[in-house]
């Protein structure tokens, strides 16, 4: 994946080193990062403890909500594909407790497949 990639709203993988920096404050006792996928400025990291959803806010991204999901009450989750005329791709998850998913929006993008199967290889 290329900076232009990433700036087009496509997911890229990224270097785990990197974002551990940036989350080590939240981390729990024993927690590693396993995978991490940067959608613009926002991410999606995968522990093996639990999945966080890094949503940076604002014009400068200073202002950063942690949005932290333990795997067991992800109910069940789901892709859905850019058609020919529909450009965004999105993932939903759905969480126990909440009636409404979460919801993240992939370009036109086959790493919405590999973000799917790191989300599947947890949850199942």
């Amino acid at each position: 994946m290329s900076i232009l990639d990433g700036l087009l709203g496509n997911a890229s993988e990224v270097d785990l080193q990197a974002v551990e920096q940036e989350l080590e404050l939240i981390f729990v006792q024993n927690e590693k990062m396993e995978k991490a996928y940067k959608i613009i400025r926002d991410l999606v990291v995968f522990t093996n403890k639990r999945l966080i959803l890094v949503d940076k806010q604002g014009v400068t991204g200073k202002k950063v909500e942690y949005h932290s999901i333990p795997y067991n009450s992800v109910t069940h989750f789901s892709v859905e594909t850019a058609g020919r005329f529909d450009l965004d791709a999105e993932l939903k998850i759905w969480i126990s407790g909440a009636s409404i998913p979460i919801s993240k929006e992939f370009k036109k993008d086959k790493n919405i497949f590999d973000v799917q199967r790191t989300l599947a290889t947890y949850v199942l």
